[in-house]
């Protein structure tokens, strides 16, 4: 109490410095509060940045991960490879897929090559097609004109890529005005196929076989005895375009179609007339039989060994020489001509990759790298053991397995000297023209009638000729 009158006694001066000193240490508390909230969220505003950083960081880290983690471009390819060549087909896909993850393959089978080709035709309004096709060689004129396709030039030209291994007369025959459009893939050519056992029993030298139209018609009479017969052919009109070829003869106007649009068909030249009364003189002297238009059949007699020549495509080389492995052995000899004539070759056959161009350009360039990978050696030289198709690089020859290969089946020897013994000329590069797979139907019956006697040689080539020219004129109408 007495500690209280004594401050209640203060003088007027001393409590009016107690009320300032309290209004200072008021202020003073007050500063120090604030420059304790300044300093909580000056920290607090570090700890945020600290924490948006960090954040921001784990953000761009998270993306930088989805980026290298994206979804790979999709390129779907359509085929008409089955059986084993399938096999071998889905082989190549896995291993181009496994070591090119930022791609993923996916190829269909779509059938025949007429099927497939139909098929993209349906798409092409719709773009459900593919990002890749393989057409066979005669629908290259069809794809050139649809406008559809980027053409593998312009990716060959942005990059520089080397095409100077790759086998000159087999891309001869996709380049149109200097211009690659698309890569060969399986390519093949046809040669005489012939029992050597049967030769030496009709005593005839295995090791000469024949050459010429006249040699074969000379052997066949040799071989055609005790119920075997000399040759028999398929009624294929591949063979006739080889048979034109092989005589340096076009088989159209206009440089085989390839100076400009092909107009006429020239199948009623002299090459026609000639190879026409060959094969049916061979059925009427009864030296050939006629098996129809399939070569499997023929290719079945031959390993019957009830014919002793036939001609057949390269790609069933293996498959021939293996299926008469303890029954005969099989020689090989190069696609025979008429005697006098000169220089010629053969036509390459098969297939090659086309890419579409109503995909996207990141799809295209894709595409256009799984095409790179499948014409590599080592990628040839795999296909080329597996199938029988020609490897469509030369290099492919230096890889250890394709020499193995060599060695075990040196058959195939006599497609690569006749494909490189061929001058890449207009009647070797092949004929070209958009209606080619009627063509060949109408040079089949035309084949037909001729044998079976219904026409004679000239008739029978005049009215196919006719017949196929009409065709062409139809189709150049609707090109522009």
């Amino acid at each position: 109490m007495k500690s209280l009158k004594r401050q209640a006694g203060l003088p007027l001066a001393t409590a009016s410095l107690m009320v300032l000193l309290a209004a200072c240490g008021t202020t003073n508390a007050a500063d120090d509060a604030n420059g304790t909230d300044k300093t909580n969220a000056a920290a607090a505003n570090t700890a945020n940045a600290d924490a948006a950083a960090a954040a921001n960081s784990g953000a761009n880290t998270a993306n930088a991960a989805a980026d290298t983690q994206k979804e790979p471009v999709k390129v779907v390819w359509w085929h008409s490879m089955s059986g084993e060549l399938g096999k071998a087909v889905t082989e190549l896909v896995a291993d181009f897929n496994a070591s090119h993850p930022d791609i993923q393959v996916e190829e269909a089978y779509q059938g025949t090559y007429d099927d497939s080709l139909n098929k993209m035709k349906a798409s092409l309004d719709s773009k459900s097609g593919p990002s890749l096709i393989q057409v066979y060689e005669i629908g290259s004129k069809f794809m050139v004109d649809s406008k559809a396709i980027t053409p593998v030039q312009d990716f060959i030209d942005a990059e520089s890529y080397d095409v100077s291994n790759l086998e000159p007369n087999i891309l001869g025959y996709y380049t149109f005005n200097n211009k690659l459009y698309s890569m060969p893939f399986n390519t093949s050519n046809p040669i005489l196929y012939y029992n050597k056992d049967m030769f030496k029993a009709a005593g005839l030298d295995p090791e000469k076989p024949p050459v010429t139209y006249e040699d074969v018609k000379k052997d066949a009479q040799a071989l055609t005895k005790d119920g075997k017969t000399g040759a028999s052919f398929a009624i294929y009109g591949w063979f006739m375009e080889q048979f034109f070829a092989n005589q340096g003869a076009e088989y159209l106007d206009n440089g085989n179609g390839r100076t400009g649009m092909a107009t006429k068909s020239l199948l009623d030249s002299e090459a026609g007339l000639k190879t026409m009364d060959w094969l049916k003189d061979l059925i009427d002297s009864k030296d050939a039989l006629n098996l129809g238009r399939k070569t499997d059949d023929t290719k079945k007699a031959f390993l019957a060994g009830q014919i002793g020549m036939t001609l057949d495509s390269t790609a069933s080389l293996r498959g021939i020489v293996d299926g008469a492995k303890d029954k005969f052995e099989v020689g090989t000899a190069f696609l025979p001509k008429p005697e006098g004539a000169s220089g010629g070759g053969v036509v390459v056959g098969g297939a090659s990759l086309w890419i579409m161009n109503n995909k996207p350009a990141e799809e295209q360039k894709a595409a256009w790298e799984f095409i790179k990978y499948l014409a590599q050696p080592d990628t040839q030289a795999k296909w080329h053991i597996n199938t029988g198709y020609f490897p469509i690089t030369k290099k492919a020859y230096d890889e250890q397995s394709v020499k193995d290969n060599m060695a075990a089946y040196p058959q195939f020897k006599t497609a690569v000297d006749q494909l490189h013994a061929t001058t890449l000329t207009p009647a070797t590069q092949g004929a070209v023209m958009g209606v080619f797979p009627e063509a060949r139907q109408i040079v089949e019956g035309a084949i037909e009638e001729t044998i079976g006697g219904q026409k004679d040689s000239k008739k029978a080539l005049d009215d196919a000729a006719k017949a196929i020219t009409e065709k062409i004129e139809t189709y150049n109408k609707t090109v522009k």
